[in-house]
């Protein structure tokens, strides 16, 4: 964290996305019994207050990232909340992992009163992450979702974040969710339910994950995506700019995920990150963050752009 408040005092990062809640519970402490009680074992990060104070001293905004639907350690503790087959059993992914339904309210209301204790505590954004339901593979069971009535995936998801935004008002936050890159350009809604026109208008922001590693080959008349970070940013983001333009949405309400890591072929280093970047501004936007699965931003640090020295 050290290392990472001076990359953050030298440069242009103004904002640090911190995990409050991912696949393996809270990390943290609640004083509320229902978040208290789908903890969880994954670990508490030390003396939380005290980082909120230092960020704001640094002038680095607390993004408080909220797992919501993969969820195992809720569907553990509360098996009533989990998605079925048809034979009423625990449905499970690849992995064997059980996940919660985007159809079940005493859900929602779980995973508000997370986002709840983040805003109390002074994080500025809450970023809803796994807005979605899980890949329906056709070597897996069907997926038997309790109480979906004639209400489609996409539907569903856009309420939770409306329900969210509305609940989180109060606390003068804004409210963030992060989605599959290619929800940018498909028309229609994807398997696991994510629409851009469902979802746009019920967030401040979205944040597609417009990795070019994730792309298959031909994407954007791309033969190798990896090889081409501008080409693709700038058309993933390009096509999101144009459906905001086409709901009346308008300003920053589009914040991609950039690449910050290397998966195959090139290697991802400064210029590469310039090159995504460069492709965000291009399409209409100022705005990006950054992903590594190790918080190791060294390799692309060079990309960011220095804070001018104070005068003395």
């Amino acid at each position: 964290m050290r290392a990472l408040i001076a990359l953050a005092d030298s440069t242009e990062i103004n904002a640090f996305v911190i995990d409050i809640k991912d696949e393996f519970g809270i990390n943290y402490i609640s004083s509320d019994t229902l978040v208290r009680r789908n903890a969880g074992r994954g670990g508490v990060i030390a003396n939380l207050p005290a980082l909120l104070d230092t960020l704001k001293a640094h002038h680095i905004l607390p993004i408080a990232r909220i797992v919501v639907f993969k969820d195992s350690v809720a569907a553990r503790a509360n098996p009533q909340w989990t998605i079925r087959t048809e034979d009423g059993a625990p449905w499970r992914d690849k992995k064997g992992l059980t996940w919660v339904n985007p159809y079940d309210r005493a859900l929602w209301e779980y995973d508000f009163r997370v986002a709840d204790d983040a805003a109390r505590m002074g994080f500025g954004e809450i970023q809803f992450d796994y807005i979605r339901f899980p890949e329906p593979y056709k070597s897996l069971p069907a997926q038997v979702f309790p109480g979906a009535g004639d209400r489609r995936k996409p539907e569903v998801l856009a309420e939770f974040l409306r329900t969210a935004r509305t609940r989180l008002d109060k606390y003068n936050v804004r409210t963030t969710a992060d989605i599959f890159g290619m929800v940018t350009s498909v028309s229609g809604a994807l398997e696991v339910g994510q629409q851009w026109e469902q979802l746009a208008p019920r967030t401040d922001a979205l944040l597609p994950m417009v990795y070019p590693s994730h792309y298959p080959p031909g994407s954007f008349n791309v033969a190798h995506p990896n090889a081409d970070p501008y080409k693709v940013v700038y058309s993933a983001v390009s096509a999101a700019h144009k459906r905001d333009v086409a709901l009346g949405l308008t300003g920053e309400r589009v914040r991609p995920w950039l690449q910050a890591f290397t998966l195959g072929s090139p290697h991802y280093g400064p210029a590469e990150l310039s090159a995504e970047k460069r492709a965000v501004y291009d399409a209409g936007y100022q705005g990006w963050v950054l992903w590594n699965p190790g918080s190791q931003y060294d390799a692309v640090a060079s990309a960011l752009a220095k804070k001018p020295r104070p005068a003395t």
